[in-house]
This record gives C-alpha cells, sequence and structure tokens, in this order.
C-alpha cells in the first residue's frame, strides 16, 4: 500500500474489508483512516489526492488488519459514543448500542419528571453498570439524580470509573462491586432501578456476529438457557429496593416481550410500557409495583463515595 492516495488507501481497504464480511465497509474504512489521521470523516473527501506517508500506510495496514479479523471498530479505536457522549471501551465491557439509548431517555425522562414534583433528589440504580454508559447518561442528563452503578466485575468497573471521569462525574456515581443487589447500602432504595442486563439465549450465543462474539465479555451476553435469567432476578429481587411511585427499566431481546411480561406480573409487578426501539422491535419493559410500602422503609442514599484505588483491577 506504499506511495498511495488517500482514496486509493479507502478503496483497496473497502474491497478487502467487503471480502472479510464486514459490515458497511466503506463507512469502517473511513471512520479508521480518520480517526489515525486525527480529522473528521468528511475532511478525508478533500484530501483524496493527498499521498500517505509510510508510517500513515503501515499504521492503517494494521487498522484494516483487526478490523478483518472483526475486532469491533470501537475496540480499534478505544471509544464508542453513547448518547452523544464519547465513552472508552475494551473487551471487559460490552460495546454500548443504539437501541440501549432508548432506554437511557425513558429513564431520564422519568427522573426528570420527578425532579419537577419533588423536592428531594431523585435516586437511580444501574443494575449490571458495564461502561457505565447508562449511569453516565443519566448523571449528565439529570444533575440533581443521586446515581448508583453497580456490576460484579472489577475490570468492567475500571472502565466506567474512567469514564465517570472522564466526564467530571466522579463525585456524582457511586460505584458498588458485588453479585446482584448484595452491594447496596442496608435500607437504601431508588426511585429508578435500570439495568441492559445479559439477555441472549445460550444456545443463540455460538451463532452471534464475530464482533460480538468474539470481543464482547461472555458474562455481558449470556441470559441463560432462555435468555431471561436476569430477567426473572430483577423481577424477584428488586422490590425492596424500589420506592414507592418508583420504576424498573430495562431492555430484553427479540422476541422476549411476551415472556418478560409474564415473568413480571407472576412476581406482582404492574407492567406499564414495552416500548419499541428504532427498528420498532419491543425492547424496553418499564414496570412498577402496585402495593406502595410506608416511605419508612426506605431510607435516603448516602453522598457518594469517592472510588478507592484498591477496587480498581
Amino acid at each position: 500500500m506504499g506511495g498511495v492516495t488517500v482514496l486509493e488507501a479507502i478503496q483497496r481497504s473497502t474491497e478487502f474489508l467487503a471480502k472479510k464480511g464486514v459490515d458497511s465497509p466503506r463507512l469502517q474504512t473511513e471512520l479508521l483512516l480518520a480517526h489515525l489521521l486525527k480529522q473528521p470523516r468528511m475532511r478525508l473527501y478533500l484530501d483524496f489526492e493527498r499521498t500517505l506517508t509510510p508510517g500513515e500506510v503501515d499504521a492503517f495496514r494494521e487498522l484494516i488488519r483487526r478490523r478483518g479479523q472483526r475486532e469491533p471498530l470501537q475496540h480499534i479505536m478505544g471509544s464508542a459514543s453513547f448518547c452523544g457522549l464519547e465513552l472508552a471501551v475494551n473487551r471487559d465491557v460490552l460495546v454500548p448500542r443504539p437501541e440501549t439509548e432508548l432506554l437511557a431517555e425513558r429513564g431520564w425522562t422519568f427522573l426528570n419528571q420527578l425532579s419537577g414534583r419533588n423536592a428531594q433528589p431523585s435516586t437511580v440504580l444501574d443494575f449490571g453498570t458495564g461502561s457505565g454508559c447508562l449511569a453516565i447518561a443519566l448523571a449528565v442528563k439529570c444533575p440533581a439524580a443521586e446515581v448508583y452503578a453497580l456490576d460484579v466485575c472489577s475490570t468492567a468497573l475500571a472502565v466506567a470509573r474512567q469514564n465517570a471521569e472522564r466526564h467530571g462525574l466522579t463525585a456524582r456515581i457511586r460505584f458498588l462491586e458485588g453479585d446482584g443487589f448484595s452491594p447496596v447500602p442496608t435500607g437504601t432504595c431508588f426511585d429508578l432501578i435500570i439495568s441492559n442486563p445479559p439477555y441472549i439465549p445460550s444456545g443463540e450465543i455460538p451463532s452471534l456476529q464475530a464482533e460480538v462474539r468474539d470481543y464482547d465479555p461472555p458474562r455481558a451476553l449470556d441470559g441463560g438457557a432462555d435468555g431471561l435469567d436476569y430477567g426473572r432476578r430483577l423481577a424477584s429481587e428488586s422490590p425492596p429496593f424500589l420506592k414507592r411511585d418508583g420504576r424498573l427499566m430495562l431492555e430484553f431481546g427479540d422476541g422476549q416481550a411476551e415472556r418478560l411480561r409474564a415473568v413480571f406480573e407472576e412476581q406482582k409487578w404492574i407492567v406499564e410500557a414495552i416500548d419499541a426501539d428504532y427498528t420498532h422491535r419491543a425492547r424496553v419493559l418499564v414496570a412498577t409495583r402496585p402495593d406502595p410500602r410506608a416511605d419508612t422503609e426506605c431510607s435516603s442514599p448516602s453522598q457518594p463515595e469517592q472510588p478507592t484505588s484498591d477496587r480498581r483491577s
């Protein structure tokens, strides 16, 4: 590829990625070259005749090689965009998907409605935070909210903390490490519990796109035999942690809407809504409890703790 122009590099790399089965190979090529050259993608169209240096050629060849092996574009570039926010991602966390932005928007709309009615700050728990995308988007869109982000994996929490620091939210988000609700301080309840849990049926994981199957962490994908293990867990374990008039919102997979609705209704929840994503597939469940408990059962969350170095791994 030595001595080639920007346009020639794009054309050759597009053909290579197409042969490797990469979706949108021209766009992927342009994004990688723009990333390498540290310029907006559209600037490439003004520089088609520019000759790449030997160093740029070698570096670009390596990026294209990695993408041809189906390594996700976001991993190669080191970041992903979510609700207009750039977030670091790697193999320890799920790459945020566009459909999860619908869940985030549903969450911040609810919290902002609450803040307009209540004198106390609204509180939210992001269950299984991963990269921290939901917790960070909610903290940005709801400046008065108290945000908790929980994950069982210390390496995922390290990425989430890095992203919180990147957006100046270290003091706004309290990170909790542990399984299920065990790390939540006793008596703490939330206005909103939000989650994008693992929901891929175990048997379907081998047939996923290589970018997902081979690079996303398996624990962030595998939802058990029918994909609903975490839905069942949230339905049964979250009620003691939800305030009166609180909401639980979670993302789920294709074809799971009615089975998930049944899971929640069996646990005495009221399913208020099942929202479709931008591709018109049912994607987000919104539920509440029918029997409000006394407010004294829930305490106000304490102020967020600063993360300690021994919990970053």
